[in-house]
């Protein structure tokens, strides 16, 4: 699934409050982590990250301590005593079996020693797979059966939507749009290779004026910079946007996502909006317009300026004309 349809399943999971332990399966640096912490906020539940390949079993079961001539368990600080929120065991299959062992009581039982899980609390967890060149442990299969699994892989679609609303730089989104399998490739032996993660530091470093070598590699990197020096023959983007008469659509490919990607990343207005689009439909072929269409609307419904475009095209004849096959889109 992509990550927007992990987002939604996992939303439907505690909309419906089911409880079931969760599995999330997919390569590093995708989002896994931050899509279940943002899930978190967005509920308003408390959100617990456990490592457990940090701990040893004694850690999460708790310490023994007499009393009254009985040995109780003392459960340990870090696990959730009332409330409702998330536990979420991150990177579970780096833990060694042993420790995973101890961590299946807690996952099927909701209970580990004398301690008891608050109801409402989700366990869900996340790992990378052996396919993925990563560290982790076989997991035993008693442990496998105590979750429902579910496996993300990254999307470009949603990787553009992301970045738009994290404000990444145009010049990045751009040249993703563009090299699309760049999105996300391990290279053996590099440390430094590119991923949805690794993108949005090099966009920091972009910003900041350093090289982004150190977040994607230098093959990627050297890619970027081409892309670069390309892109500077974009007509100005400022003046589409201010409806100041421009030259025509760019005939090559890399120049149409640089001036596709950056007229999504900058329109803040609805005139804005409204004369990217016309400068579009008037010198784009439809493709190109169907692909601003798709990443803008999504960030207007976010500025909440969305239905005022939606209204101000339907008045025109010529961009109402022209979005009819898209009313899919303009339905929301």
């Amino acid at each position: 699934m992509t990550p927007n349809h992990l987002r939604e399943y996992l939303e439907t999971l505690i909309h419906n409050s089911l409880y079931l332990s969760t599995m999330i399966w997919g390569p590093p640096g995708i989002g896994k982590s931050s899509i279940v912490r943002q899930i978190a906020t967005h509920n308003d539940l408390d959100f617990i990250d456990l490592r457990l390949s940090q701990l040893a079993p004694t850690d999460l079961r708790g310490l023994p301590v007499p009393s009254d001539g009985i040995t109780r368990w003392a459960a340990p600080e870090f696990l959730p005593a009332n409330g409702r929120g998330i536990l979420f065991m991150d990177e579970i299959n780096m833990a060694p079996p042993a420790m995973q062992g101890v961590a299946q009581q807690l996952i099927l039982d909701r209970c580990i020693g004398n301690y008891q899980l608050p109801e409402s609390w989700f366990v869900w967890a996340a790992g990378n797979r052996k396919e993925d060149r990563a560290s982790v442990y076989d997991m035993p299969g008693p442990l496998a059966n105590r979750f429902i699994h579910l496996t993300v892989e990254p999307n470009i679609e949603n990787f553009r939507q992301y970045a738009f609303t994290r404000g990444l730089h145009e010049a990045i989104v751009g040249f993703i749009a563009f090299r699309n399998d760049l999105l996300h490739k391990m290279i053996p032996g590099e440390p430094s290779w590119p991923s949805p993660r690794s993108w949005e530091m090099a966009s920091q470093l972009h910003g900041a004026g350093l090289r982004i070598d150190p977040a994607v590699g230098t093959a990627a990197s050297a890619e970027f910079y081409a892309y670069l020096d390309v892109v500077g023959q974009i007509p100005d983007l400022d003046r589409i946007l201010a409806g100041t008469p421009t030259p025509e659509f760019p005939a090559e490919t890399s120049l149409k996502y640089a001036c596709v990607m950056g007229l999504v990343a900058r329109i803040k207005t609805v005139d804005q909006a409204l004369c990217g689009l016309n400068w579009l439909v008037t010198t784009a072929t439809a493709e190109w317009t169907q692909l601003f269409v798709a990443d803008l609307f999504p960030q207007l419904r976010d500025k909440g300026i969305f239905v005022e475009v939606q209204q101000r095209i339907m008045a025109d004849s010529n961009l109402r004309e022209f979005l009819t096959s898209y009313a899919k889109l303009l339905a929301g």
